[in-house]
């Protein structure tokens, strides 16, 4: 097999401790091997440009496979690097995981006061599909989200053959979106529900997210309400009640992408299991970063309702 960037890495996870507690709490299931993969964006295509570092894929060779690719979309300045603990946990669980290196260095909010009511439609529009629609962001389609994405998971299948990437790529080359859930946190949310609205994909994740409200004219963005190819009701949030991106804002947005008339919430609480029909997790935890909490390993039992909760319809 070719190395790639800083090469494949294997590690025996046992951080972070909470995690695998909230795993053993909820399944049984204690850590084994998760394997890493390093990739340099370069290396996966012609023209794609390294923005803050590898892209990260991961999996448990030693845990049965569940035959779903979470899509981990990180959020505002953040490296796909940063957040392996998370994407770790969700290895050890059986799940194939990528957290993808791209054009993340606008903040979403600088829609929000925006005159422009399409703002954040093409904010989201252009680092997905690198269509040139966006005054606020610039990003070419070689390095828009979605052809990092192809790129990668191309390339996976052809250097770690051993590792099953295969079952989520399309004999065209395209994704198998029925096998991938987009999960998102911050800037990252908006780009996996924009990605599930788009493609029939098995589920979406949301962590403190999306910040697409409008304030100017006192409503979410224009493209939360249009057609989707996901079924609403399998669209999932996790917020923190004190997020200082509005709470209110986001669960008006998750409304609108979940098409209920009002959002449909449940308190939770760390490491206790979750049970009930409700979409939306909120969280009131003490923290000094309520933003970030969602993704704190404390929570691995609302994670998992998440990725396994029925839809209402």
């Amino acid at each position: 097999m070719k190395i790639v960037s800083s090469g494949m890495i294997r590690f025996r996870f046992f951080y972070p401790l909470l995690c695998l507690a909230g795993l053993w709490l909820t399944t049984g299931t204690a850590f084994s091997q998760v394997k890493v993969l390093r990739v340099s964006p370069p290396a996966t295509g012609a023209a794609i440009e390294t923005v803050h570092g590898p892209h990260i894929a991961l999996y448990d060779p030693h845990t049965s496979s569940r035959h779903r690719l979470i899509l981990m979309i990180v959020g505002t300045g953040a490296s796909a690097e940063g957040i392996r603990p998370f994407d770790s946990c969700f290895a050890a669980m059986g799940y194939h995981v990528v957290s993808l290196d791209y054009k993340n260095n606008v903040i979403t909010t600088t829609c929000s006061n925006s005159r422009d009511s399409g703002c954040f439609d093409h904010f989201r529009e252009e680092i997905v599909t690198g269509t040139p629609v966006s005054e606020v962001v610039q990003v070419d389609t070689v390095n828009s989200l979605f052809h990092r994405f192809q790129q990668l998971l191309a390339y996976l299948a052809k250097e770690d053959p051993q590792g099953g990437w295969q079952e989520f790529v399309r004999p065209d080359g395209q994704p198998r979106w029925e096998r991938i859930i987009t999960a998102g946190h911050s800037q990252g949310a908006g780009h996996a529900a924009w990605l599930g609205k788009r493609f029939r994909v098995d589920r979406v994740l949301m962590f403190s997210g999306p910040q697409d409200y409008l304030n100017p004219y006192h409503m979410p963005a224009g493209w939360q309400s249009g057609s989707s190819a996901t079924p609403p009701s399998r669209f999932f949030a996790f917020l923190h009640r004190k997020d200082p991106f509005d709470v209110t804002h986001q669960l008006a947005n998750c409304s609108r992408l979940m098409e209920t008339r009002r959002p449909d919430t449940l308190a939770v609480q760390p490491g206790r299991p979750v049970r009930g029909r409700q979409h939306i997790l909120i969280t009131d935890i003490p923290t000094k970063n309520p933003h970030g909490s969602t993704l704190n390993p404390v929570f691995v039992p609302v994670w998992q309702y998440m990725l396994t909760a029925r839809g209402r319809r």
